[in-house]
Formats: structure tokens, C-alpha cells, sequence
């Protein structure tokens, strides 16, 4: 049974409803209004017609580069929220992991052991997503970059250029956030106030595209759970933000990404493309507000799964001191390896467990068992150019936190 887009929207849009009022951009003063962009994930079992959200976040700002070393794996380095709801979600598929192993079950809804003969020397994690089960993601704007230059253009005034790009146009440059936007097709930071500090921290867009080959896991859920099939099936934009031109430059094997049509890696990685959805459904705080005099972008960014929710400013849990250990979010780095780490000691696991203990993340981001996802990210990196890495701030180790 196909899933249309609005039944995609709805089913993330009825659970942000749902949240607290102190979760949700504020009505101002005057008549000003917030406005924040949501995503989420969406999760469809074909055989029962199932449709589930269990990922959604709302968010739109990043560290920039110069604050980074002081992250620790501890404040998050982009919460923009399609990058905050795919970091949800892999806090989701630990937890269910978690579920398994300490309730000795085989499978959840979601999530199941697998068997010692679907395993092998590369391609050996203990758990993958439920057969049958399609993954989609709604996005209330347009992902920052490449898939959306052509509504920047539309929305000027005078759409000259806004600034030349820093190096030659011939080399695939890297280009900050909406700077010389009918230069398309090429890798983009997130975009920012021009009097705001720099960020390397590479476009939605981007970061949307590398996971078409890398799958939604991160680096730390890969360890634990097959790549296989986790592949984002469908994205879904409102039409008010959807460019049939500008997707297809950007994620289909058609545009940038041609020369990945039909790659393959080992351990279960593959270049997958999605399709693109419209959806008639419009979030009520998003940028299309017509009943505000004037809108301003939320400082409140908040995430949410079925196993809980919370509040971020500044990459830190509400409340709490930038770069504090005692602020780092669930879907940090810290504590998602901390989770990790626990689910392979309950399930008596000695090789991941030995693995996941080591002494810093960087050694476990740069050993063996990483060797494969490295390359694929290396690979298509290479394809898409212009690739700063946005690196510091992982010679921490794992100790401070919960899991």
C-alpha cells in the first residue's frame, strides 16, 4: 500500500500538537510571532499499514566552527531540525535495542536480532531494522542548501547573486549558506546573518544527501545495527517548498549525485535515492504565517521520541550552561555512545563491547569497525566536492553522563 505525503505530514504534525506549550515557539507581544522549522520520521510497516511517528524536532541554528573543540561530545554540534530528528531517531533505534536485550526478546514493533547466518567478518552488528518496514521523512521547509536555492532566488527582490564564491567556481567550492545562489549543485555550509560567526558545518541538504549512502544511522548506531535497510524511502516538503528542479539536482541520481547511480559497498551500504512527496499540509509556525505582523526565527529548539522529549538552546539542555556535562542532550554523542555501550554489555557482547570501551571517540570514529563507513562517506564526499570536514572536539572520553 503506497503512503501519501499528507499522511506522512499528519502523522508528524499530530504528534508536535501534542507536545507541551514550553516546547513550541511563543506567540510575542504585538502580534509577533515565532517561527521554527520540524522534521520528523516516519515509520510505515507494509504489511500491517502501520504508520508511526518516532522521530520529530524542531530547530534551526548550529555551533559555529570556533566552538566546536569546546563541544566535547557533549553540546551538539547542528540542531537544524532535519539534523536533530535523524539524531532522534538513532536515539529511537538504541532505545528499542535496549528494550530487546533487557527483556530478552527477539524483536520489537520496529527492531530485531539478527540471526548468526545473516552475519558476517564485515558486516556483523546484532541487530537491524524489521523486515517490511519503509522510513520517511517530513520536512515543514525546504533543507537548507543546494534544494533550495531556487525559492532563495524567487524570494528576492533583485535576484543577482549575493556574493561571489571564496574560490574558483570551476572546483566544486564550498560555499556559505545562500552566498551566490545561482551557483547550484554544490556543497554549502548552513546558512547564517552575515555578521554571525562562521560554521563548516555543511547545508541540510547536504548532510540529507550523504545519508542516501551512508543510511540515517550515525556512526556510533552503526555499530550496533545493520545499515541494511535503513534508508530514508520517501522525503516529504509541502509544495509551497518543494522545486521539482532543485530535488532532483540535489539528491536524484539524474543531478549531482550521477555518479553513485547504482553503487554498492560492503557491510550493507549502498547508494539509495529517495523519492520526493508534496503535501498539501502547511506547520502552523512555519515561515508562511499570515496572520502575524511580524515573524521572527524560535531560539527553542525541542526534540521528541516515544521514549521522551526535550528542550534545546544553544546545543544544551534548557536550563543548563553551554558545553556543561550535565546539559548534554540524550542524542549527543556522549550519551548515544553511553547507550550503546550499556546495550552491548546487557547483551554480553564481547567484541563490540571491548570496542566500544575504548579510550577516546575519536579512536573509536578511527578504528576497524568503522573502516567501511568510512569509505562510503569518503566516496561520496569525493562526488559531491567542495566537503570541509568540521572537525575538533572529539578527544573526549566516555565518562560524565547518563546514558
Amino acid at each position: 500500500m503506497d503512503v501519501s505525503g499528507d499522511e506522512i505530514a499528519d502523522a508528524v504534525l499530530t504528534q508536535f500538537d501534542s507536545w507541551e506549550k514550553k516546547r513550541k515557539p511563543m506567540n510575542r507581544a504585538d502580534n509577533v510571532k515565532e517561527w521554527v522549522p520540524l522534521s520528523g520520521i516516519v515509520l510505515h510497516d507494509a504489511k500491517t499499514g502501520t504508520l508511526k511517528c518516532v522521530a520529530a524536532a524542531t530547530g534551526m541554528k548550529c555551533l559555529p566552527q570556533k566552538l566546536i573543540p569546546r563541544a566535547q561530545g557533549v553540546t551538539l554540534h547542528d540542531w537544524h531540525a532535519e539534523i536533530f530528528a535523524i539524531r532522534s531517531f538513532n536515539r529511537f533505534i538504541l532505545e528499542e535495542c535496549q528494550v530487546l536485550v533487557t527483556s530478552d526478546k527477539k524483536s520489537s514493533e520496529y527492531v530485531r536480532r539478527r540471526d548468526e547466518l545473516e552475519k558476517s567478518e564485515t558486516h556483523a552488528q546484532p541487530f537491524a531494522l524489521n523486515d517490511g518496514v519503509n522510513i520517511y521523512m517530513y520536512c515543514s521547509e525546504a533543507p537548507c542548501g543546494d534544494a533550495s536555492m531556487e525559492l532563495t532566488m524567487a524570494a528576492q527582490e533583485d535576484a543577482t547573486p549575493w556574493a561571489k564564491a571564496e574560490s574558483s567556481l570551476t572546483e566544486k567550492p564550498i560555499l556559505h549558506g545562500r552566498g551566490y545562489f545561482s551557483n547550484l549543485g554544490v556543497t554549502r555550509r548552513k546558512p547564517s546573518r552575515p555578521d554571525a560567526p562562521p560554521t563548516l558545518s555543511k547545508s541540510c541538504t547536504d548532510k540529507i544527501a550523504l545519508k542516501q549512502s551512508t543510511s540515517l544511522l550515525s556512526s556510533i548506531t552503526s555499530l550496533m545495527v545493520s545499515p541494511e535497510n535503513i534508508y530514508i524511502h520517501s522525503l516529504v516538503l509541502p509544495h509551497s517548498q518543494l522545486s521539482t528542479v532543485a530535488v532532483e539536482r540535489a539528491f536524484s541520481p539524474s543531478g549531482r549525485l550521477k555518479e553513485l547511480d547504482g553503487r554498492e559497498w560492503d557491510s550493507g551500504y549502498r547508494f539509495s535515492p529517495f523519492r520526493v512527496l508534496g503535501t498539501t499540509r502547511e506547520f502552523s509556525y512555519s515561515r508562511r504565517q499570515n496572520d502575524a505582523k511580524e515573524l521572527v526565527p524560535s531560539n527553542i529548539s525541542s526534540l521528541w521520541t516515544p521514549y521522551g522529549a526535550e528542550t534545546i538552546i544553544g546545543g544544551t539542555m534548557q536550563g543548563r550552561k553551554q558545553f556543561d556535562v550535565r546539559g548534554a542532550s540524550k542524542v549527543c554523542k556522549r550519551r548515544l555512545w553511553k547507550l550503546a555501550a550499556e546495550i552491548s554489555s546487557a547483551a554480553e557482547s564481547t567484541e563490540w563491547g571491548t570496542y566500544l570501551l575504548k579510550d577516546k571517540y575519536l579512536n573509536l570514529k578511527d578504528g576497524d569497525m568503522l573502516a567501511q563507513r568510512r569509505k562510503v562517506k569518503e566516496d561520496v564526499r569525493k562526488v559531491m566536492g567542495g566537503w570541509i570536514r568540521n572537525e575538533g572536539g572529539e578527544d573526549f572520553a566516555l565518562d560524565g553522563v547518563e546514558s
